[in-house]
């Protein structure tokens, strides 16, 4: 297993639609899912999708945090590790909810973005078994975002509102005020 380089919006590999999986027995897709799941972890995030990783295949991996506050808050899902391979989403609620997204591939941003509270997704485990997982609120929004990296789509192309996290101060805290980043400014996030 290794920690990979996670590429911004300037490698055009993330703005293009990921090519499908098909060969499940390939060992460079297992050691792409491991290097993936170690990546997610070293980077501190909860998703990550294979062209973040510069690889244009369709494979994202999901994994919430499993302390105790969010097993509060997630229930079963707290912990668990989602390899889903050729996801789908096959079914999504209309009820809506805005919530705020960042990105391992979009560092020091920050955005509001409205998802759906529920989607079924139906993809392929890493021997290519197909199965379907019903989501709902955060980890229906994460395997929203992870998806959208499959088709070439950043959380900024929906977001309502972006900016720039804000500096952290001489005592190492961050402040709660929040510096919101105009379309024209040279602070966007590239695209």
């Amino acid at each position: 297993m290794a920690v990979r380089e996670i590429i911004t919006p300037q490698n055009a590999i993330l703005r293009k639609k990921a090519n499908k999986v098909t060969n499940f027995a390939d060992p460079k897709l297992q050691t792409l899912i491991e290097d993936m799941v170690e990546t997610m972890h070293d980077a501190g995030g909860v998703g990550l999708a294979a062209p973040q990783v510069a690889i244009s295949q369709r494979v994202i991996v999901i994994q919430l945090p499993d302390d105790e506050e969010s097993k509060e808050e997630y229930g079963d899902n707290a912990g668990v590790l989602f390899v889903v391979i050729n996801p789908e989403i096959v079914k999504s609620s209309e009820e809506m909810v805005e919530g705020v997204e960042a990105c391992l591939s979009i560092p020091g941003y920050f955005g509001k973005v409205d998802r759906h509270v529920a989607i079924t997704v139906q993809g392929q485990d890493r021997t290519g078994k197909e199965f379907r997982i019903k989501t709902r609120d955060w980890l229906a929004r994460v395997f929203q975002h992870e998806i959208d990296h499959l088709n070439g789509v950043l959380y900024i192309d929906h977001a309502k509102e972006v900016w720039k996290a804000s500096e952290i101060d001489e005592n190492g805290e961050t402040s709660d005020e929040q510096t919101v980043v105009e379309t024209t400014d040279e602070n966007t996030p590239p695209a």
